[in-house]
């Protein structure tokens, strides 16, 4: 009898979880894909980039809704629960309210379980991946950047300017300047008329009946008149940031970012590489790691709810009271996760307050139920 409720209270609770997660993950991810949209109408990636970037970042969206959606969808489950008389039953059946505490706080580590298999694998690859993808694109949409008199500079070292553009795609009056030589070395060409055509999978700009103008190292400058002459403009890339960001480095080699500032007797820093800052390491390392843990917290006071009765008149207040309790241990966990880093202290309280709190309350809930069901 008591594995049928059980089963029936984890299937319930985990059809709600996985609907309320797709659903909220989707509106998320469809507000951050228009963000993306940049990629498209301004850094000259393709569509399919596009859309392959904005997907590769739906597991950071379902990591960060994960601790939010679990508390909205057990405080949704037992409230329905209690609505349909389904409790009472549960209480009548002879079922100990300690037990159901338990059912929930085990529920609560499968969660906890896979908000870790996220954060610390899934992640940082797919971020990752989409950070290649990004940067192993061609600005294939770079022709259709191009505007009349204005400025284009898209792409790294390439400013591109044309006064007058048609529709049929020529252009006119053209200014292109090119510093991918680099320092000292720059190419500055000046054409009457050209238009951007396909070679292969290039994009090559003919340029007709112009100068390039190349500046040496020594400030010389020497000129080369030309009927006509190609640029291969598939030879750049974007300006978009193309090496991996904190939050898409895998966790292993953020620890080792870490190693060296923990042993003073490790001075030569330069040799892991770690080209941000400790405290910004420290923090993503810190909500992989920590923010999880507060899960359990959560399930532990919405088991509070357990305790209502409806004759009581302050039960229409209490089920408000713990929703606002637990979201703000949410946020108190964001917040905290952002001073981690600032002091050994504030790691402490970080990663001590989740035990301390599931047990306090765990104590606090036995004392409640204590004469209640008891077989």
């Amino acid at each position: 009898m008591r594995n049928t409720i059980y089963r029936y209270f984890f299937k319930e609770f985990i059809s709600f979880f996985a609907l309320t997660l797709i659903s909220l993950s989707i509106i998320v991810w469809i507000v951050q894909a228009v963000n993306y949209l940049d990629f498209v109408t301004e850094d000259g990636h393709s569509f399919g980039v596009y859309f392959a970037y904005s997907i590769l970042n739906l597991p950071k969206v379902i990591t960060r809704l994960v601790p939010f959606v679990f508390l909205i969808s057990l405080l949704t489950t037992i409230l329905q629960f209690e609505k349909n008389n389904e409790l009472l039953v549960f209480w009548t059946c002879g079922l100990n309210k300690i037990t159901l505490v338990n059912l929930i706080f085990k529920i609560s580590i499968l969660i906890t379980l896979i908000q870790f298999f996220l954060s610390l694998n899934v992640t940082h690859s797919t971020l990752n991946f989409g950070r290649s993808i990004l940067k192993s694109s061609s600005i294939s949409l770079l022709p259709t950047l191009i505007k009349e008199k204005k400025f284009i500079d898209t792409v790294r070292n390439l400013t591109l300017f044309v006064e007058e553009k048609k529709s049929s795609g020529e252009m006119s009056n053209i200014f292109l300047r090119d510093d991918s030589a680099g320092t000292g070395n720059s190419k500055t060409i000046i054409a009457k008329t050209g238009f951007v055509t396909e070679k292969g999978e290039q994009n090559i700009l003919l340029l007709f009946d112009g100068t390039i103008q190349t500046e040496k190292k020594n400030k010389k400058i020497s000129f080369i008149n030309f009927d006509r002459t190609e640029f291969n403009l598939s030879s750049f890339s974007t300006k978009t940031t193309t090496y991996p960001k904190i939050q898409e480095r895998d966790t292993l080699s953020l620890i080792n970012c870490i190693v060296p500032f923990l042993d003073e007797s490790k001075t030569n820093i330069k040799e892991y590489q770690c080209r941000s800052r400790i405290d910004d390491i420290s923090i993503e390392l810190n909500r992989r790691l920590g923010i999880p843990f507060y899960i359990p917290v959560i399930s532990i006071i919405v088991c509070y709810l357990l305790s209502s009765r409806k004759e009581n008149k302050y039960s229409f207040f209490q089920k408000y009271i713990i929703f606002a309790v637990a979201f703000f241990v949410l946020v108190f966990a964001e917040i905290m996760v952002r001073y981690s880093a600032q002091s050994v202290i504030n790691a402490i309280i970080y990663y001590s307050l989740p035990p301390l709190l599931i047990l306090l309350n765990y104590l606090n809930l036995i004392r409640l139920f204590k004469f209640e069901n008891l077989n």
